[in-house]
Parts: C-alpha cells; structure tokens; sequence
C-alpha cells in the first residue's frame, strides 16, 4: 500500500495523467461538437486508428512529424466525411455507420499495414518520427509543477488549447450559434434559413480532424510506432466522458482527467503485485463508475424538476 502512494503523489504521476488524458480529451471534443449538431459520431476508435496509422506512414515517408500529423488529420476528416455522407446522404443509421466504420478499421489498418510494410501488428520497419515535446519557460524551473505542466508533447498543450477554441466556437461564434440551432431542433434551424445538412457536415469534419489528431498523438507522441488496436478503447472512453462533461468543453476536461487518471492508475500500480487482469479493467471499470454517477446525478435533477413543477 505504501508502494502505491509512493507511486501516486509524485509529480511525475502528475504528468502521466496529462500525458494519458490528452487523445481522451480530443476524441471528447470531438464527440461534442457533432452531438451538438445531433449527429452522433460513433465512429471515434475507428478515426483514431485510421489517423493513427496514417501519421506513421506519411511521416516515415516524407521524413517529417509534421507532414505525418497532416496526413493524421486529414485521415479524420476523411472517415468523418465517409460517415457523414453514409447518414446524411444516404440517411444510413449513423449509429450502425460508426460500428461499421471501428469494425472496419480494426481490420483495415493491419492490412494496409502489411501491405505498405510487411509488418504484421507493429510498424516496427516503418521509422516514423515524433512530435517535439516543449518546454515551458519559467514553469519549468517551478519545482513539482514544472514537473507536472512541462516537457510535453506539443499535442498536450494543444489539446488544452482546443477545450477554450471549442468553447469560443460552440458559444461565441455564429457557426457555433447554428450548430446548437440544430443540434437542438433542426426544424427551427431549417425555418430561419439555417441549412442543415451543411451544418451537420461541418460539424462531423470538425469532429474528424480532432478525432484524428489524438489518433496522431497515440502514434506519435505517446509511443513512435503504430499497433494494432493500440486505441484500446479510448474512442468509447472518450464517448463517456463527454456525456459526463455535462455537453461544455470545460466539464469535457475535468472529465477526461478522470479517466486520465485512472489510465495512469493502472500504469503505475503495475509495479505493485496485482493481478494484471485487474489492472488493465481499471480503465473500463472507471468508466462504468463514472457513467453510473453521471446517470444518478441526471436523474436527481430530472426528478428536483418534476417536483418543482408538482408544486
């Protein structure tokens, strides 16, 4: 036990959480900004792995960790466009769309890798470059939390960044008004003049490219090379912790650290004797914790409001 705290409050516990948190934090908003268009977009493991997959190779062949998080991106925004066309288009269900669109990457990325590489699970011949990590200035030389908020990859920082440009766009600008029109009743929006469809396309685009830049950050921040389903989940994680976040960018961050947490948890506490079992359930089981809370809570407020209406 005393491993265990020795393990948690230490300053480099402190940043492995955000190291772990951030492609939970930009699949969460991404997983927002289509559902306040009232398009689900279920398809964020799949857009993930696809970019993660994607930065590798681009990078490996143009020799460049920029070139590589372009190609990442992009490989989001094309998924999202797929998705988009399939349910907006073709009015396929978007749910069944996005399985479709995960069950379809899992498979499609260790094929084309074979088929660009030769390697079968990791791209252990593909020499991909990394994103350059950043020191804060002055922060830095702050002792525990220079250790914390310095030294990450530059993704980090712009995921941070992106939770206030997320809120500046949904709440301060009018592509963001139109979008929460939508979201919250497409009729209306359609009565004023509001086209839908484009709205609902822009949001799903907006959704990919982040989707895909924590893809880009699996592949090339948190390690240097690309495995197979190595999202693990967190595109389903990311799901939760955007209906925790209570649908605003900042309630999406605190949520994300919890879950970042206890990612950080299992890693660290693999130095203790448990079963590994156990630890690798950690994150999933967190996430059932958290949904079960987010429900309770939900359901309370609904049922203060029943009462005060009663009354």
């Amino acid at each position: 036990m005393n491993a265990l705290l020795e393990t948690i409050f230490t300053a480099s516990f402190g940043y492995a959480v955000l190291r772990v948190t951030t492609p939970i934090l930009f699949a969460a908003l991404a997983a927002q900004i289509s559902k306040k268009a009232g398009v689900d977009n279920i398809a964020l493991e799949g857009t993930m792995l696809t970019s993660a997959l994607t930065g590798v190779i681009v990078s490996a062949y143009t020799n460049s960790a920029w070139i590589g998080l372009l190609g990442a991106v992009l490989a989001g925004i094309a998924i999202a466009m797929i998705l988009a066309y399939s349910s907006l288009k073709l009015n396929t269900n978007i749910i069944l769309s996005g399985i479709a669109l995960n069950l379809m990457a899992s498979g499609g990325t260790v094929f084309v890798l074979y088929l660009v590489a030769h390697d079968k699970g990791i791209s252990s011949s593909l020499k991909s470059h990394v994103l350059p990590k950043i020191t804060l200035p002055i922060i830095d030389k702050i002792p525990v939390i220079g250790t914390i908020l310095s030294g990450h990859n530059v993704l980090t920082y712009f995921s941070l960044i992106a939770v206030v440009l997320i809120y500046f766009l949904i709440y301060r600008m009018p592509i963001g008004y139109k979008i929460r029109a939508v979201g919250e009743n497409k009729d209306a929006a359609d009565s004023v003049g509001i086209n839908v469809v484009k709205i609902q396309y822009i949001a799903l685009l907006i959704s990919g490219a982040l989707a895909g830049l924590g893809g880009a950050y699996m592949s090339m921040g948190y390690v240097s090379w690309f495995s197979t389903n190595m999202t693990s989940g967190r595109g389903f994680i990311a799901l939760a912790a955007e209906a925790m976040g209570g649908g605003t960018p900042f309630g999406i961050l605190i949520a994300s650290l919890f879950f970042g947490l206890a990612d950080a948890l299992s890693n660290s506490i693999q130095v203790i004797r448990i079963p590994s079992e156990f630890i690798q359930a950690i994150p999933y089981v967190s996430t059932i914790i958290g949904l079960i809370v987010y429900s309770s809570n939900q359901t309370s407020k609904v049922n203060k409001l029943k009462g005060k209406h009663i009354n």
